[in-house]
């Protein structure tokens, strides 16, 4: 039977408020399990595995488990970062690659690099559709991932929205683009963009027609996994919702909406897409 597992990125647990201290990561791990929630995510680069090894105890009490958003900004990064996610026992690593090809093609060796090292560690990547980094641009990752049919994905649509400044309703020819993302992707992620916003609230009146397209996107992303993996694979959704400067703020650096609410409600809506799209 397939299984649905939804995580919540410890990144998105920073509050970055102005008055008030950083919940503790005991904190933070356990109103993730009492959430409900799988397990968490862990983003970070080579220089940071010191200070995150610390956080390996906290996976182990609270029975969570994990992934890696991985940052490498050099081809030899991502070793260092492997090896972090196999002491974690990570379901995988999402790779947002610091390095940068102006052209498409000259990606392809970095990336089939990448894949045969993590192959040998034994840890599964993917690769994440994200600004400022391998994958920063729509176009270029469409080309890419053509070149490179191996190559597999983590969907972060929030950024190609962004990137493109798609305009709604979405045209035929996004949507197709769009499709061709999730035919390749393995794990999504749950933020919702607007044509000009990374990130925005969930529950305004202005922006619910960016959550129909997202809540569409994922829908069809899901069905698309369910239907290519067998009956005992596992598919990973990441509640992603970012803080200050991701997070809109007003005059006072205060955020205008319930980050860890609006996490809740993704996580509510992706469980009741997984049900109605699930193989009977």
């Amino acid at each position: 039977m397939q299984n649905l597992k939804i995580y919540q990125s410890l990144w998105a647990m920073e509050q970055r408020h102005p008055t008030k201290k950083e919940p503790s990561d005991e904190q933070n791990f356990k109103k993730i399990k009492d959430a409900g929630f799988s397990g968490a995510t862990i983003d970070l680069a080579a220089h940071e595995i010191e200070e995150f090894q610390k956080k390996k105890q906290h996976f182990v009490e609270n029975n969570l488990g994990c992934m890696v958003n991985a940052f490498p900004y050099s081809k030899e990064d991502l070793g260092p970062l492997l090896k972090l996610a196999k002491e974690f026992d990570a379901c995988f690593v999402n790779i947002i690659g610091g390095v940068m090809p102006i052209d498409y093609k000259d990606a392809i060796p970095l990336v089939y690099d990448w894949m045969e090292e993590a192959d040998k560690a034994g840890v599964k990547i993917l690769f994440e559709t994200h600004r400022d980094s391998l994958l920063n641009d729509l176009y270029y990752s469409l080309q890419l991932i053509e070149e490179v049919p191996e190559m597999r994905l983590t969907a972060d649509l929030s950024h190609f929205v962004v990137d493109r400044e798609m305009w709604t309703p979405i045209s035929e020819t996004d949507q197709q683009y769009i499709s061709t993302i999730l035919d390749r992707s393995d794990c999504f992620q749950g933020r919702v963009a607007s044509r000009e916003q990374i990130q925005i609230q969930l529950s305004f009146p202005q922006h619910q027609v960016w959550v129909e397209i997202f809540k569409k996107w994922w829908s069809e992303g899901i069905k698309k996994w369910q239907d290519r993996n067998s009956g005992d694979e596992t598919l990973y959704f990441l509640c992603e919702l970012g803080p200050p400067g991701y997070a809109i703020t007003d005059a006072d650096q205060l955020e205008l909406s319930d980050r860890w609410e609006e996490a809740l409600i993704i996580k509510t809506w992706v469980e009741r897409i997984w049900k109605d799209t699930e193989k009977k």
